[in-house]
């Protein structure tokens, strides 16, 4: 008997039905702890149980696909005493290993920093990372130079 092995299809969202895309937002709300079940999930999405389902072990967003362990961020700072251990202490509090760490001289009041992060501790997606680190005061911009095993 001949074994089928299974295909997967990179998808831009926009296409996805949105049953697909409904499923994954309640996937990443029980994942988040921001609900306590699937009912809760479902409920809060507009998904009915039978679709999230269906769903549930087929669709993934691509970051959770590549199951990257590490990632290398680019930060534009403000010159500032102490952003660069405010930073790393904001990392740490992600789950993020730091693995390396580059800080170019300041210039004009702004600094540049690269960080390799070890995520396999991180409990949120890489956006999210990112997001709540450019919500940092003191951090301009975070730019993800690279993910990889």
């Amino acid at each position: 008997m001949r074994m089928e092995t299974e295909q997967f299809y990179l998808v831009r969202s926009d296409v996805l039905p949105e049953a697909m895309k409904k499923t994954i937002d309640a996937k990443e709300l029980l994942e988040a702890g921001k609900v306590e079940s699937i009912f809760e999930a479902v409920k809060r999405v507009d998904l009915s149980r039978s679709a999230f389902y269906k769903y549930r072990d087929a669709v993934y967003p691509f970051h959770e696909m590549v199951k990257e362990q590490m990632i290398t961020l680019f930060f534009y700072l403000e010159d500032r005493s102490g952003s660069l251990s405010s930073l790393l202490a904001a990392v740490a509090e992600a789950g993020c290993n730091v693995l390396t760490i580059h800080q170019s001289i300041p210039l004009q009041g702004k600094a540049n920093v690269t960080l390799s992060l070890n995520t396999s501790g991180m409990a949120m997606s890489i956006n999210e990372l990112i997001h709540r680190l450019n919500q940092v005061d003191f951090i301009i911009r975070v730019d993800l130079l690279s993910t990889g095993a």
